[in-house]
């Protein structure tokens, strides 16, 4: 396997990052019975020591179930440690001022902290841009929150979110993007980087499909990594993109990690441009309950 140093990357992303990889770990489904929450804690516990640093959830998962169980992790991660990034999202139905103030405090008594280290608005809704930035700036004031940003925004909800009075501190946009989904690269992905927003890569396994998926595993087997390494050292490739993938699993977890050492190489990223080309033009952006991908090949797939 082609080794790269992870440091060497780390400069293009926001200071706020620079102490973390720019791999995390997403807890969509955690704490929901999928699996049971002993297996998951360790998982979770694993990747924090094997520096995977960042993890992210949100009050709707599982309706604060996944908070809870990042709370446990963290009552169990010894204060000797560099601590983990926290990021929690705020559904767009509690995104007034005073909702985002409640929803800040419940997603913080359940993950124990008093501060949480970055805080999205989960996606656009009724409530006004401006509105929710005054509170998430307010948060920010008080010490409750590090930063702030957005989940599920495309170029012209960025560039309206540029307008806003303090919405210029926007430091994330974290949007569905793996080989399946590029779309963000024909102009969303190039806005943020110019404007300092990290992106930040939910769903970078697909839905599982790219787990196993052929032709990622024939380009793992030449590096010695399996398909979903292949897929996440894809989506970090650019050095302007941080993947959270899920997994409750601690050997999926360590397989997760391998990828921060994975470099491919131009035959690589040609067979996957071969089959899943860079956008020509503007496409609609994918989000979670939008995207239906297909395998590059139709062979029978491993589903986490």
């Amino acid at each position: 396997m082609a080794v790269t140093d992870t440091s060497t990357q780390m400069p293009h992303f926001s200071s706020f990052l620079a102490p973390h990889a720019h791999l995390g770990m997403g807890s969509w489904h955690l704490g929901q019975g999928r699996r049971s929450w002993d297996e998951e804690k360790r998982a979770l516990l694993t990747g924090l020591q094997l520096g995977l640093t960042l993890i992210d959830t949100a009050e709707m998962y599982g309706d604060g179930l996944s908070e809870e169980l990042i709370g446990d992790v963290l009552r169990d991660w010894p204060a000797s440690q560099p601590q983990p990034f926290l990021v929690s999202k705020v559904l767009p139905m509690n995104a007034s001022r005073n909702g985002v103030m409640r929803a800040f405090e419940a997603s913080a008594y359940k993950l124990g902290v008093d501060c949480i280290d970055l805080y999205l608005l989960h996606w656009r809704g009724n409530t006004p841009l401006a509105e929710t930035v005054a509170a998430l700036e307010a948060l920010k004031v008080q010490g409750k929150i590090r930063h702030w940003g957005v989940s599920n925004f495309d170029t012209d909800d960025m560039q309206e979110l540029w307008e806003v009075p303090g919405g210029r501190n926007c430091v994330v946009n974290q949007v569905l993007y793996n080989v399946f989904s590029r779309g963000i690269e024909y102009d969303l992905l190039p806005w943020c980087v110019q404007h300092g927003v990290t992106v930040m890569a939910y769903c970078p396994l697909g839905h599982g499909e790219l787990v196993g998926e052929s032709l990622l595993a024939e380009i793992g087997e030449r590096h010695g990594v399996n398909a979903s390494v292949v897929a996440l050292a894809w989506a970090l490739r650019s050095g302007h993109v941080v993947a959270i993938p899920e997994s409750g699993s601690s050997e999926h977890v360590r397989d997760n990690a391998r990828a921060l050492q994975l470099k491919l190489d131009a035959q690589d990223l040609a067979q996957i441009d071969k089959a899943s080309p860079a956008p020509l033009h503007k496409q609609p952006l994918d989000q979670i309950d939008k995207a239906s991908p297909a395998p590059l090949h139709k062979q029978p797939l491993d589903i986490l």
